[in-house]
């Protein structure tokens, strides 16, 4: 086992980052150090790269950040004597205490002190990263590696896409990132009928199309409301999936939503959002979940079964760099131009 290795490092409280040569974590008790092959930028990390007001409030540079990985099994900390050397894996990126109120009541994905990797802890952009063996997550042998380096985005769009009842009804999902695009394919893999999708930018409605959506929207030319509702006689999605976080996604997801509908949110705004709660939500009789992260476990059988039945996330994954390359690849991801960008160590 070499002793270093190269990550990208938040540096210093700035924009940008740099690829350094750091220490090889050493597994601790009961964890695992995993040998990265794969990882993928996420929105989070495109926010702790360009040091926006929330990372500023949030990130204790330096740091290796990156969440989104998948890897294999290269050394067993003290206590672990369940996996093998060599095992393909990606990892629950939720570090949770298993003591609070929520982890003792089956809701650790909102454990009260929860540790974030690459936010809270060193992350995978890097050539080795070490998780808790609770965290690890074994894969099975045809999932492409770049199929399991995005289980973490996955996870969040399935456990948005399926918070109630899907089979049967129509779908419209505010916001195709890549979240969004996976939640598409869910829907459709689910028994979603018909699903409907609307973003601002062109690329991605693109890509919506290409992962299941029937009927796409760019949103501030296209009268979404309307036409959702013209497709559905008048009555409006039973399901809204909304990813955006924007103000104006919330508020028309939810004037098209039907009487009666369940909608789902897991876009962040960045900012406090105004909602006609009496219109959009009292008045309906709609269902309402706040989404964070993925159950945990339940979300991660889940997103087995959906693979295992067939579900294809590859036309997501549309642009692959090298670590060394981290430049061009961040700024792709913040251009919106892109489905999920894989980095290779």
């Amino acid at each position: 086992m070499v002793d270093t290795m190269k990550a990208l490092v938040k540096h210093a409280p700035e924009k940008g980052a740099r690829l350094e040569q750091v220490p090889v974590p050493k597994p601790g008790y009961g964890e695992v150090l995993v040998k990265v092959t794969a990882a993928a930028i996420c929105g989070t990390d495109i926010h702790i790269y360009n040091w926006d007001p929330w990372a500023a409030g949030r990130i204790k540079p330096p740091l290796v950040f990156g969440h989104e990985f998948c890897g294999e099994v290269a050394a067993l900390g003290e206590g672990v004597d369940d996996l093998a050397v060599g095992t393909r894996v990606s990892a629950e990126g939720h570090f949770v205490c298993g003591r609070c109120y929520f982890c003792r009541t089956g809701q650790a994905h909102i454990c009260q002190d929860v540790e974030i990797i690459g936010v809270d802890t060193d992350g995978c952009f890097a050539e080795y990263v070490r998780v808790p063996r609770s965290n690890i997550w074994e894969l099975d042998s045809e999932i492409p590696t770049e199929v399991a380096a995005i289980h973490d985005p996955f996870g969040n769009a399935v456990h948005t896409a399926l918070a109630d009842t899907i089979v049967g009804k129509t779908v419209l999902i505010t916001g195709c990132g890549p979240i969004g695009l996976a939640a598409a394919a869910i829907a459709k893999k689910a028994g979603a009928v018909k699903v409907f999708a609307s973003d601002v930018n062109d690329y991605r409605l693109e890509l919506a199309k290409k992962m299941g959506a029937d009927k796409v929207y760019k949103a501030g030319r296209d009268d979404m409301v309307a036409d959702v509702l013209r497709e559905t006689d008048g009555l409006g999605a039973d399901v809204l999936l909304e990813m955006a976080g924007a103000a104006s996604a919330i508020n028309d997801g939810f004037r098209a939503l039907r009487k009666g509908g369940w909608a789902a949110l897991l876009g962040l705004p960045s900012k406090p959002v105004e909602v006609d709660l009496a219109d959009g939500i009292i008045f309906k009789g709609a269902k309402v979940y706040g989404i964070n992260g993925r159950k945990m476990y339940e979300t991660w059988y889940q997103m087995q079964a959906l693979l295992r039945a067939g579900l294809d996330l590859t036309p997501m994954i549309t642009h692959r760099f090298k670590f060394e390359e981290f430049e061009e690849a961040f700024a792709l991801a913040a251009s919106g131009n892109s489905g999920k960008i894989i980095l290779y160590p």
